[in-house]
């Protein structure tokens, strides 16, 4: 970054540790809130996916306050070991991802404080309850349609972003041989002949002749669409390959200056899904003319947290100065707000065609992921990725 690049990102990292700050405590027993204003609760994945930028700040209330949220987790788990989809509230359960998004932040709490055994007891249930999460029996979970993050979108079976984050996870707590398995399971082909997938007791994740993995499949059925936000995941975590994830970029970058150019796309970094779900296309739902319209919200919309994962992955690939250029188009979508008080945004989501903000503002995950985001292009590293992708495939634990 230049003098000038350096001073608007310096800026814009002072105000996303204010937006962590003021979230810190919230109106539930304390807890951290997922928003500023129009989110109060401690919504379990929302502030598991901050967990990364709210480490790397250093600043040590903070880090008590995600403490406490992750100690709230582990003390309203399940008899058999689920994370609830609130911190406080343990009836409010059915997520796909908390568990696993549970165990990443554990991970990378270990790693950050030196604290090797912290929620040892709970970890342990957790990771029962996610290998309970294998129809098959061999590592890869499946998941419920609109179970994920995505609570208006379908995604079922073999889901790209929970396995990504199991895969992480793995990594992360040293058992190399399921994290193994898992990558050969995720590379198996999805492949359109129905005969051919019946001879296959595993479709796979790989999309043929492209990239980037699917965002879901499961048997006869599954969807080819990108996922922004689980692709990034696998660059970083190096679930793809050095190779893999360089042509992924390459693919992203082309496929967003198409879009730019037929008008479905206006700022200058990549939509959460693409191609948009339309009303003629066989996986569109009654639901998404109300909720999910094309480059909106899940189907498309922008999403500044997962735009920080994807610059965090340009750096994980070696593409430094496209990983600055994101960074600095990043930096000045969350500025927008719903409130035009507001100097900084942080907002949740935008629309792709023009970048008008949609969602809440100084939503945690946004600010936490943008201060992750920043620190990995000054550092040039990734933070508690970085070793993911290092560790030698023969090591295991398990």
């Amino acid at each position: 970054m230049n003098t000038e690049q350096s001073v608007l990102v310096a800026r814009a990292e002072e105000a996303a540790l204010e937006v962590l700050r003021h979230n810190a405590h919230g109106p539930y027993h304390g807890l951290f809130r997922t928003a500023g204003w129009g989110y109060p609760e401690p919504y379990t994945r929302d502030l598991m996916i901050a967990a990364p930028g709210i480490l790397l700040s250093g600043d040590r209330k903070l880090i008590a306050a995600l403490r406490r949220a992750m100690e709230s987790a582990a003390a309203n788990q399940s008899e058999h070991g689920s994370i609830p989809s609130m911190v406080h509230d343990p009836d409010n359960r059915g997520a796909s991802d908390t568990t696993p998004l549970f165990l990443l932040a554990v991970g990378c709490f270990r790693r950050a404080t030196g604290e090797q055994e912290f929620l040892a007891r709970a970890a342990g249930r957790a990771m029962d309850w996610m290998d309970c999460q294998s129809p098959c029996d061999r590592v890869i979970v499946t998941q419920q349609p609109t179970s994920d993050w995505r609570d208006e979108q379908w995604v079922l079976g073999y889901g790209l972003f929970v396995n990504t984050v199991l895969y992480s996870y793995l990594r992360l707590m040293g058992r190399h041989d399921k994290a193994d398995l898992l990558r050969d399971l995720m590379s198996k082909f999805i492949v359109d002949d129905d005969l051919t997938r019946r001879s296959r007791p595993h479709t796979g994740l790989t999309v043929r002749h492209r990239p980037y993995y699917a965002l879901w499949s499961y048997k006869l059925y599954g969807s080819d669409r990108f996922d922004l936000l689980g692709n990034s995941l696998a660059i970083l975590s190096g679930l793809a390959s050095p190779s893999r994830a360089r042509d992924m970029v390459a693919w992203i970058e082309q496929h967003c200056r198409l879009l730019r150019r037929r008008g479905e796309l206006g700022p200058n970094l990549p939509p959460n899904l693409f191609p948009y779900i339309r009303p003629e296309d066989p996986d569109w739902r009654a639901r998404y003319a109300s909720f999910n319209l094309p480059g909106t919200y899940h189907n498309g919309g922008i999403w500044p947290f997962i735009c920080g994962f994807y610059v965090a992955a340009l750096v994980a690939a070696g593409r430094r100065r496209l990983a600055t250029k994101k960074l600095m188009e990043l930096t000045r979508l969350v500025r927008p707000a719903a409130n035009p008080n507001l100097e900084y945004g942080f907002n949740e989501w935008l629309r792709a065609q023009d970048g008008k903000v949609h969602g809440q503002d100084w939503q945690t995950w946004t600010a936490a992921m943008y201060y992750y985001a920043a620190q990995c292009v000054r550092r040039n590293s990734t933070p508690f990725f970085d070793e993911m992708r290092v560790t030698p495939s023969s090591r295991g634990s398990d």
